[in-house]
Protein backbone atom coordinates (compact mmCIF):
# COMPACT_ATOMS: atom_id res chain seq x y z
CA UNK A 1 0.00 0.00 0.00
CA UNK A 2 1.39 3.84 -0.76
CA UNK A 3 1.05 5.91 1.37
CA UNK A 4 1.87 9.94 1.89
CA UNK A 5 5.12 10.99 3.14
CA UNK A 6 3.12 12.23 5.96
CA UNK A 7 2.55 8.96 7.21
CA UNK A 8 6.05 9.07 7.96
CA UNK A 9 6.73 9.02 12.18
CA UNK A 10 8.29 11.76 13.13
CA UNK A 11 10.94 12.07 11.10
CA UNK A 12 11.27 15.95 10.78
CA UNK A 13 14.45 17.63 11.84
CA UNK A 14 15.29 18.69 15.72
CA UNK A 15 16.61 21.46 16.42
CA UNK A 16 20.14 21.08 18.75
CA UNK A 17 19.37 16.85 19.10
CA UNK A 18 22.57 16.42 17.09
CA UNK A 19 25.42 14.80 18.16
CA UNK A 20 28.92 16.13 16.91
CA UNK A 21 29.80 14.22 14.46
CA UNK A 22 27.06 13.49 11.53
CA UNK A 23 26.95 11.20 8.48
CA UNK A 24 24.84 12.80 5.08
CA UNK A 25 22.88 11.02 2.65
CA UNK A 26 21.13 11.99 -0.62
CA UNK A 27 19.00 10.67 -3.10
CA UNK A 28 20.02 10.63 -6.64
CA UNK A 29 18.58 14.13 -7.72
CA UNK A 30 19.26 15.96 -4.36
CA UNK A 31 15.28 16.45 -3.40
CA UNK A 32 15.73 14.87 -0.38
CA UNK A 33 18.28 14.98 1.89
CA UNK A 34 19.43 13.60 4.97
CA UNK A 35 21.75 13.14 8.10
CA UNK A 36 22.39 10.82 11.16
CA UNK A 37 24.20 10.47 13.57
CA UNK A 38 27.41 8.78 13.76
CA UNK A 39 28.45 6.49 14.75
CA UNK A 40 25.19 4.47 13.27
CA UNK A 41 24.19 1.35 14.94
CA UNK A 42 25.00 -1.23 12.80
CA UNK A 43 25.24 -1.90 9.46
CA UNK A 44 24.87 -4.97 7.37
CA UNK A 45 24.16 -6.67 4.01
CA UNK A 46 20.63 -8.13 3.34
CA UNK A 47 20.67 -10.91 0.88
CA UNK A 48 16.70 -11.57 1.09
CA UNK A 49 14.73 -11.18 -2.07
CA UNK A 50 12.66 -8.76 -1.00
CA UNK A 51 15.39 -6.10 -0.53
CA UNK A 52 17.10 -7.51 -3.65
CA UNK A 53 13.86 -6.46 -5.34
CA UNK A 54 13.25 -3.16 -4.05
CA UNK A 55 17.41 -1.97 -4.64
CA UNK A 56 17.65 -3.76 -7.95
CA UNK A 57 20.85 -5.14 -6.82
CA UNK A 58 22.48 -8.61 -6.11
CA UNK A 59 22.42 -7.53 -2.28
CA UNK A 60 21.21 -4.36 0.00
CA UNK A 61 23.87 -2.78 2.21
CA UNK A 62 21.82 -1.15 5.20
CA UNK A 63 22.87 1.18 7.91
CA UNK A 64 20.90 0.88 10.98
CA UNK A 65 19.78 4.43 13.52
CA UNK A 66 17.80 5.12 15.80
CA UNK A 67 15.24 7.09 14.27
CA UNK A 68 15.14 10.44 16.86
CA UNK A 69 19.23 10.04 15.35
CA UNK A 70 17.90 10.70 11.87
CA UNK A 71 17.34 14.26 10.54
CA UNK A 72 15.34 14.67 7.32
CA UNK A 73 17.16 18.01 6.13
CA UNK A 74 15.00 18.93 2.92
CA UNK A 75 12.51 17.20 0.43
CA UNK A 76 10.31 15.19 3.14
CA UNK A 77 7.65 16.30 1.16
CA UNK A 78 9.60 13.99 -2.26
CA UNK A 79 9.15 10.30 -0.25
CA UNK A 80 6.93 8.07 -1.09
CA UNK A 81 6.00 5.13 0.99
CA UNK A 82 5.39 1.39 0.41
CA UNK A 83 4.11 -0.01 3.09
CA UNK A 84 3.89 -4.54 3.28
CA UNK A 85 2.04 -6.04 5.54
CA UNK A 86 2.56 -9.52 4.79
CA UNK A 87 6.47 -8.51 5.46
CA UNK A 88 5.63 -6.17 8.27
CA UNK A 89 7.69 -3.22 6.62
CA UNK A 90 7.72 0.05 4.75
CA UNK A 91 10.14 1.84 2.57
CA UNK A 92 10.59 4.98 1.27
CA UNK A 93 11.82 6.25 -1.98
CA UNK A 94 12.31 9.57 -3.60
CA UNK A 95 9.47 10.39 -5.73
CA UNK A 96 11.18 12.45 -8.02
CA UNK A 97 14.32 10.07 -9.11
CA UNK A 98 13.44 6.73 -7.42
CA UNK A 99 16.54 6.48 -4.87
CA UNK A 100 15.26 3.95 -1.86
CA UNK A 101 15.94 6.11 1.42
CA UNK A 102 14.58 4.09 4.24
CA UNK A 103 13.69 0.78 5.12
CA UNK A 104 11.47 0.13 8.57
CA UNK A 105 10.52 -2.67 10.02
CA UNK A 106 7.24 -3.45 12.44
CA UNK A 107 9.46 -5.35 14.93
CA UNK A 108 12.02 -2.38 15.17
CA UNK A 109 9.34 0.82 15.48
CA UNK A 110 12.57 2.62 16.64
CA UNK A 111 14.61 2.17 14.42
CA UNK A 112 15.31 3.01 10.73
CA UNK A 113 17.64 1.38 8.07
CA UNK A 114 19.31 3.58 5.25
CA UNK A 115 21.04 2.11 2.27
CA UNK A 116 24.68 2.56 2.45
CA UNK A 117 24.74 3.73 -1.31
CA UNK A 118 23.11 7.01 -0.39
CA UNK A 119 25.98 8.23 2.35
CA UNK A 120 29.01 10.03 0.57
CA UNK A 121 30.82 10.05 4.41
CA UNK A 122 31.73 7.12 6.82
CA UNK A 123 28.79 6.09 9.27
CA UNK A 124 30.73 4.89 11.90
CA UNK A 125 30.05 1.53 11.02
CA UNK A 126 30.97 -1.16 8.23
CA UNK A 127 28.67 -3.67 7.47
CA UNK A 128 30.05 -7.04 8.92
CA UNK A 129 27.13 -8.83 9.04
CA UNK A 130 25.33 -10.98 6.21
CA UNK A 131 21.25 -11.76 6.78
CA UNK A 132 19.50 -14.26 4.55
CA UNK A 133 22.11 -15.59 2.75
CA UNK A 134 19.83 -19.07 2.22
CA UNK A 135 17.85 -16.30 -0.15
CA UNK A 136 21.19 -15.74 -2.20
CA UNK A 137 20.57 -15.09 -5.61
CA UNK A 138 22.63 -17.64 -7.86
CA UNK A 139 24.16 -14.76 -9.74
CA UNK A 140 25.91 -13.14 -7.11
CA UNK A 141 29.53 -12.57 -7.43
CA UNK A 142 31.54 -14.36 -4.75
CA UNK A 143 34.61 -12.86 -4.68
CA UNK A 144 35.59 -15.24 -7.83
CA UNK A 145 38.83 -13.85 -9.58
CA UNK A 146 38.65 -11.15 -11.93
CA UNK A 147 41.00 -10.02 -14.95
CA UNK A 148 40.67 -6.87 -16.99
CA UNK A 149 38.73 -7.36 -20.33
CA UNK A 150 40.87 -6.72 -23.29
CA UNK A 151 39.76 -3.45 -24.84
CA UNK A 152 37.70 -2.36 -22.35
CA UNK A 153 39.69 -0.27 -19.45
CA UNK A 154 38.10 -0.63 -16.04
CA UNK A 155 36.10 -3.73 -16.94
CA UNK A 156 36.82 -6.99 -15.55
CA UNK A 157 35.32 -9.99 -16.14
CA UNK A 158 35.84 -13.52 -14.87
CA UNK A 159 37.76 -15.80 -15.80
CA UNK A 160 35.54 -18.80 -17.56
CA UNK A 161 35.90 -22.16 -15.42
CA UNK A 162 38.19 -24.76 -16.39
CA UNK A 163 36.54 -27.39 -17.71
CA UNK A 164 37.31 -30.96 -15.62
CA UNK A 165 38.63 -33.90 -17.84
CA UNK A 166 36.34 -36.81 -16.90
CA UNK A 167 38.77 -40.26 -16.44
CA UNK A 168 37.67 -41.81 -19.29
CA UNK A 169 35.79 -44.94 -18.85
CA UNK A 170 38.67 -47.49 -20.85
CA UNK A 171 41.90 -46.97 -20.45
CA UNK A 172 41.87 -47.61 -24.29
CA UNK A 173 39.91 -44.23 -25.12
CA UNK A 174 42.45 -42.12 -23.56
CA UNK A 175 44.28 -39.21 -25.24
Amino acid sequence: MKTPATALPKLSPKAGNASAVQAAGACVCGAVRLEIDVPAVWAWHDHSARSRHAQGAAYATYVGSWKSRLRILQGAEHLTRFEDPQAGTARSFCARCGTPMLYERAHSPKMVNIPRAVFSERTGREPRYHLNLAEQADWTWAGEALAPLKGYPGVMRERPRKKTRSAPLDPMFEP
